[in-house]
């Protein structure tokens, strides 16, 4: 209770101060990438259950002959890299926070296609409120592999209290000043998450 109580006062007060920074990087996207400004997809937040996160949009529509998106690094415009470096591109999931979709700190939410390729022990991480930012966040983000990140999300969800939530608030401002951990290596997001290893996958 009391941290959904926290969530609530720290979003509520991060939009109130951020407004006009966050009108104004709606107006860049509008000018930028054009309509709509907000990117919606729907995720798994607490135990699995869906949710429709929302995010400034990064990317373009652009598709190839067929009408199939382009891959990410063709959609992704400079204006789009800098909003993810800057992690502009997140504030809107301050809604999600306040509506109890979404923590300040938890496991990221990831695709909702991912759910039956987690082993049991990956499965935890939907055991607590999906975060705008987390311990794997702080700790690599997408310069880490799958596996690792899975490691960091249950270890949160093991390991869980108000202070150690206060210190990755912190670490998370220190890693969007240096924009630390941005991509992974050679890709312009992170890869896809195929499953498990074989021997991984005999533990579900």
């Amino acid at each position: 209770m009391m941290k959904r109580l926290l969530d609530i006062i720290i979003a509520s007060s991060a939009l109130i101060l951020l407004s006009p920074l966050y009108f104004y990087v709606a107006y860049k996207v509008k000018k930028n990438l054009g309509s709509p400004v907000l990117f919606r997809q729907v995720r798994p937040g607490l135990h699995g259950k869906p949710f429709e996160m929302i995010k400034f949009r990064t990317m373009k529509d652009a598709v190839d002959a067929h009408g199939n998106p382009l891959p990410d690094n063709e959609r992704l415009t400079p204006f789009g890299k800098m909003l993810r470096s800057s992690s502009l591109d997140e504030m809107p999931e301050l809604w999600n926070v306040i509506k109890g979709d979404m923590s300040i700190v938890g496991p990221r939410p990831l695709l909702m296609e991912y759910l039956p390729l987690y082993n049991k022990e990956q499965a935890k991480r939907h055991d607590v409120r999906p975060g705008m930012t987390g311990h794997a966040q702080v700790n690599g983000r997408n310069a880490i592999s799958w596996e690792e990140k899975f490691k960091l999300d249950t270890w949160y969800v093991e390991n869980r209290s108000l202070w150690l939530d206060f210190k990755i608030m912190l670490q998370t401002v220190k890693k969007v000043i240096a924009k630390d951990d941005i991509n992974e290596a050679g890709e312009a997001t992170m890869t896809k998450f195929t499953g498990s290893t074989p021997d991984k996958q005999n533990e579900r």
